[in-house]
């Protein structure tokens, strides 16, 4: 018997294991691919839960202040469908945070209604559903409160402090939960079937299940001993929400088994994926500003001494030693983020494109007469209002010269008839504005794409609460009482009956019968053209030239709506080190690169699990700092901001040798003319030929 503890949590049985069928309900996903995992797990005797997040940010400001979801609502019902009959199948719970995408009151009841609408479907009629909703809106006179008392302040570097106006303006806040509530209605609730789980850090249901099977099966650890494992738990967690994307190649959904010292196991449901520990520990990097320290509600959690192991199947990572640590612990309160939108006006549209090469070399100049064209026809028009233009193409060459601009108008109003009248009247000044040089008397805009001329869009919203606010000692829970309004807890909980059904237990004959399921089952096959993996681009075999060619990943995403985090896994441990000991990706490299003040850089460096560089800076528009979503969005997921690193050209150190002579510059030619003069000089032709072998090659 081994005496390491770690050893000795292997030995015994997982606390719990975790199916994740998709990265956010709403997309979809294959059920017998979820079925079969299940018919795997269930089995064996140890808990095993359906869990995956349902919402974010990264979408937009629309949903928290309009009221509309992430995915259309017969998206969560199919969805719904199919993970209802799998809880039924399976007698295993079902748990999913952040309802409808931004987990609001209005979100939490919908997707309970839904359910029950499947539940009362004539062929699930012996369906047995007892739901616990967890709801996460907060009291502006409570915000407003603590804002008076400096309680409050951004959450990071880029968000400005919160107005008493922006309180008032937002249609609702909501507050990002951490796994306290979930462990609290589940211990009020151990027989629950669902739980529907309003706004919510991503990992909190994930983290919340395991503390929760934890302390059921050990409740002699005390919460010191709880605490040292919860690190574990949450780093499980926020691997676990995206579903497989820490996988090679990315899968739909994963597989947690999770062990009672915090360590777990990561596998993806793709039948042609593999989770590895480089894949694995990548997955810090994704939409995090900083990949060692991972901030949530109340603490932070540390993968400094993270460890990933791959393990004998080739396809399974486990991974041990992440930490966490507590704000009370660091002497700091328990903290929520507080997320809101509010309408700050209508906009209207327009687009099409420009060919004569005449006027796409003065249409800035255009532009600004055409601004002051609408100005000019809107003389009474008091508010505020705005007026701009996405161009696409700029900088494009044809044999025939300058290519073709394709431009995209937006028009900004306190109502939608004066943002139409604007793209209207701009429209035509488009079409019909004199430029220096012009020939083409006719017009000088293609437009009525799919037979629009303006196309009103509608209200137009803006994050306006994206801030962190203290809490009191025990705020974060739930309210003990369903339904209750006097205590002095912020979150509260709802319970229901679902279906005409009885309980069914989850006994050793029902895992006897599962287990002859699972016998009986086809392994899964990868269908669907989205999850099917197509052949990597195998390019030219050529020297490097710029950082796109050292790099297996280098993509840029949303760290929360102000900030765009970039990031450059590199291919082998070598190009890493060597790119690391260069100084190619200095600070002022970076900033020139991305085109930004070196000042305004939120965080960067190196990332040695993964292999990897990170970026992270506020996100532009117009040359100002500005969350995502609004008006004059482009990228709301930031997914298209990391040309610019990408483009940065190697220094000759990291090219590796040049094939041919052609290949060479003056400077290197000299290099490698005084080199071979002196090996010449040593050992010969041979010796110069040998030499020119030991400078640094490429794989």
């Amino acid at each position: 018997m081994s005496t390491n503890p770690r050893d000795s949590a292997m030995e015994s049985p997982p606390i719990c294991q975790i199916v994740t069928p998709i990265g956010n309900m709403g997309y979809g996903f294959d059920e017998t691919t979820t079925a079969y995992q299940l018919a795997s797990l269930v089995p064996n005797g140890v808990p095993t839960a359906i869990i995956l997040d349902s919402g974010s940010t990264d979408s937009g400001p629309e949903k928290l202040a309009l009221g509309t979801t992430t995915a259309p609502i017969s998206a969560y019902l199919k969805d719904l469908i199919k993970l209802l009959r799998l809880v039924h199948q399976f007698r295993v719970p079902l748990i999913f945070s952040s309802a409808g995408g931004d987990g609001t009151n209005d979100h939490v009841n919908k997707m309970r209604e839904i359910i029950e609408t499947i539940a009362a479907e004539e062929g699930n009629s012996d369906y047995f559903i007892k739901a616990v909703s967890i709801y996460a809106e907060i009291d502006k006179d409570l915000i407003r409160e603590r804002l008076q008392a400096g309680r409050i302040v951004g959450c990071g570097t880029c968000v400005p402090p919160l107005a008493e106006s922006e309180i008032e303006s937002s249609a609702r806040v909501v507050a990002q939960m951490g796994p306290e509530p979930f462990i609290d209605a589940m211990e009020a609730n151990p027989d629950f079937t669902v739980i529907i789980g309003g706004r919510s850090y991503d990992p909190a249901p994930y983290a919340a299940y395991a503390s929760y099977q934890l302390k059921r099966q050990y409740p002699q650890l005390t919460e010191t001993e709880i605490q040292q494992r919860y690190g574990g738990f949450v780093h499980m967690g926020k691997i676990m929400e995206c579903g497989g994307a820490c996988s090679t190649p990315k899968s739909p959904g994963a597989v947690a088994v999770v062990y009672q010292d915090g360590t777990f196991d990561i596998s993806p449901t793709f039948p042609g994926s593999r989770s590895t520990p480089l894949s694995v520990a990548a997955h810090a990097l994704y939409e995090n500003s900083r990949p060692d320290v991972l901030r949530g509600p109340g603490g932070a959690l540390h993968l400094e001494n993270s460890k990933y192991e791959q393990l004998p199947d080739g396809r399974t990572t486990r991974v041990s030693g992440s930490e966490y640590r507590s704000s009370q612990s660091q002497g700091s309160p328990y903290q929520f983020k507080l997320e809101a939108a509010r309408v700050i006006g209508y906009r209207s549209m327009f687009m099409g494109c420009v060919k004569d090469h005449i006027l796409i070399k003065h249409i800035d100049n255009l532009f600004g007469r055409i601004k002051l064209y609408v100005k000019e026809q809107h003389p009474d028009v008091t508010g505020e209002w705005d007026l701009d233009f996405h161009v696409y193409g700029r900088g494009q060459t044809t044999p025939k010269g300058p290519g073709e601009l394709f431009i995209i108008a937006e028009a900004i109003a306190e109502n939608q008839k004066l943002a139409t009248s604007m793209a209207s009247k701009a429209r035509v000044a488009m079409i019909h504005g004199p430029y220096p040089g012009m020939k083409a008397t006719a017009g000088n805009f293609a437009f009525g794409i799919g037979g629009k001329m303006e196309i009103e869009l509608g209200k137009c919203a803006k994050f306006s609460i994206y801030h962190l606010m203290d809490l009191e000692p025990g705020e974060e829970r739930l309210r003990l009482t369903p339904g209750a309004v006097n205590e002095s807890k912020l979150l509260s909980y709802a319970t229901s009956i679902i279906g005409n059904g009885k309980p069914a237990p989850l006994d050793a004959a029902f895992r006897a019968e599962i287990a002859q399921l699972r016998d009986s089952m086809p392994a899964p096959v990868a269908k669907g053209a989205v999850h099917v993996a197509t052949t990597p681009f195998v390019g030219p075999s050529e020297p490097p030239k710029t950082l796109w060619d050292l790099a297996a990943v280098l993509r840029s995403k949303n760290a929360g709506p102000f900030d765009i985090s970039l990031d450059v896994i590199f291919k082998t441990k070598e190009d890493f080190d060597a790119v690391r000991n260069s100084n190619l990706l200095s600070a002022d490299n970076v900033s020139r690169a991305l085109e930004i003040d070196k000042k305004d850089i939120v965080w960067m460096g190196f990332f040695e699990p993964a292999l990897a560089f990170k970026v992270t800076i506020p996100r532009f528009r117009g040359g100002k700092k500005t969350p995502a979503g609004s008006f004059m969005e482009n990228d709301v997921h930031g997914s298209q901001q990391h040309v610019g690193l990408g483009t940065m050209v190697l220094p000759e150190i990291l090219r590796g040798p040049p094939k041919t002579l052609w290949e060479m510059d003056r400077t290197s030619m000299a290099r490698y003319v005084a080199v071979g003069a002196i090996l010449m000089a040593v050992g010969g032709v041979k010796g110069f030929l040998l030499g020119r072998g030991t400078s640094r090659s490429r794989r």
